[in-house]
Parts: C-alpha cells; structure tokens; sequence
C-alpha cells in the first residue's frame, strides 16, 4: 500500500489538526485539493508542486479536514468551515498574501476565501472550481457526482478495484491513474467518516463573482463529469482580469490529464504577476 509523505503538522486555533507538506523558498503558493473518497493534496498535486518549487516559489500542500492524513471529525463539512481552515492554516504559517491554486472543491475555497479576504489572495488558479451554480439543479445530475456517492455510501471503494473504477470517472484517459494514486486514496478513504461527504454544503457563489478583482487563471475539460463547464462561462462573463484555458479529450483533473501544459501556463501566469 503507498504511503502519503510525512510533512507537516499544525493544530489551529479550534484545535483542528492539520497536515501540510512545505517545500521550496519564495513567494508563497497554496494548492487546494478537491473532495471525494480518498483525497489528499498529495494525490492531486503530486506531478505539479514539485516543478513549482524547483522554479523558485514556496509551495504549501495541504490535506483539507477530512481528507488525507488531516483530522476527520464528525461535522458539517461546509464551505465556510473549509475556508476557515485554510485561513487558519496562513496565519499559523504567518502567510499574509499568497496565490492560492484550486481544484473542484479547493476552487470554490480558494474563490470563497478571495471574497471574504480579498487581501489575502494575489492571484487565483482554478481548475473545474465547485461553487458556481445550484447543488441540487446541476452538480447532482452529473454521473461522477452520482456514483461518487454511491460508491462510498456502500463501501466500494476500500479496495483497489473499486478505487479504481471511481477514478477512471476523473479523467478522460483512465490509463493515467497510477496504482499508486489508487493505494494512496484507499489507504485515506477507510478512514474518512461518511459526513465528509454527506455534510458537505458548497453555496452557489455565482452572484458574488463580480467582487472578485484578482487576476484569474482557469482551466477546464470538456469531458468533465463531476463539475459542469458552462462554469467556465459564468467565471469568464461575471469576472475581470480572467483567462480561461478549455481542453477537448479532459475531465475533471486538468492537472493530470495535461500536467506539462498546466504547469506551463500556470508558471507563466505567474511570471507576469512578477513582472
């Protein structure tokens, strides 16, 4: 079974515990993983923060409570309660202002926490962020959504093959998950509680997108079957200072699916920040 990396630890103010992996020296960038059984930042990022510390940036991984080797209480898994932990997570690093890069569920924080403190958030990367349009009409009726759910909800997942079988509805190409992506997620998914999923609450944050006076990197497949990507429109129509990057033959983990371009553009978004 593949063991996640020991980085470290920090117990916030409310006395959640929390598991960050810290690496490079520069201005500081913070990747948000998204949700689902198994989760951890690790496993989303593992072939992107490496080249983002190498090119000169302090690159902070967080496990989100209720994911990867972070604590898991019994709790409402909203927004607001995401949003608070990484904050947290800032002020005991003394992080005043950082970029902060976000998948699927780590979007809808990373847009969440641009809102709420504004200045705190540099620049924004998204990639399929959550948090743009109605649970129940839109993200409900998506079939990655749907068998998620299940697939946890019965206990399919605490074996390889199972594991396997959910993955392969974050991508395109299925052939890109690793066994070792898949041992990481099972070891993480056997001991994450039901309500990580079920109590999670995301609000549609569309009517607020206008506040937003960041600059802006998005990135979306058209495959995707968990986060619609008429999202991409509603960003690109209420934001400014927004590019939008839109992959035929991609789902849900840019990422991964197209790691060498989303590096690519990213460090060079970032750059022009810089300059």
């Amino acid at each position: 079974m593949a063991a996640l990396p020991k980085g470290h630890f920090v117990t916030l103010n409310d006395g959640l515990r929390l598991h960050y992996l810290d690496s490079g020296a520069g201005e500081p960038l913070l990747f948000i993983h998204g949700s689902g059984p198994g989760a951890s930042g690790h496993s989303n990022f593992k072939q992107n923060y490496p080249e983002f510390a190498a090119a000169g940036y302090r690159v902070i991984v967080p496990d989100l409570p209720g994911y990867g080797a972070s604590d898991k209480p019994e709790t409402d898994y909203t927004l607001d309660f995401f949003v608070a932990a990484v904050s947290g997570l800032l002020d005991a690093l003394d992080i005043p202002r950082c970029t902060l890069v976000g998948n699927s569920l780590g979007g809808a924080i990373a847009l969440k926490l641009a809102l709420d403190q504004p200045q705190r958030v540099a620049r924004l990367v998204l990639m399929a962020p959550g948090g743009l349009m109605e649970k129940e009409q839109y993200y409900q009726q998506m079939e990655g959504i749907q068998q998620m759910g299940a697939a946890f909800a019965n206990g399919e997942l605490n074996d390889a093959a199972g594991m396997r079988r959910l993955l392969s509805l974050q991508l395109h190409d299925a052939a890109l998950i690793s066994d070792e992506t898949v041992d990481e997620r099972v070891a993480v998914v056997r001991e994450q509680p039901r309500c990580v999923l079920t109590r999670m609450q995301v609000p549609n944050l569309a009517a607020r997108l206008g506040e937003l006076s960041c600059p802006i990197l998005g990135f979306w497949g058209m495959d995707d079957k968990f986060c619609p990507a008429s999202g991409a429109q509603t960003l690109m129509g209420a934001c400014r200072h927004i590019r939008f990057v839109l992959l035929s033959e991609c789902g849900h983990w840019v990422m991964v699916e197209h790691r060498a371009l989303f590096n690519r553009e990213t460090l060079a978004f970032l750059a022009e920040g810089a300059a």
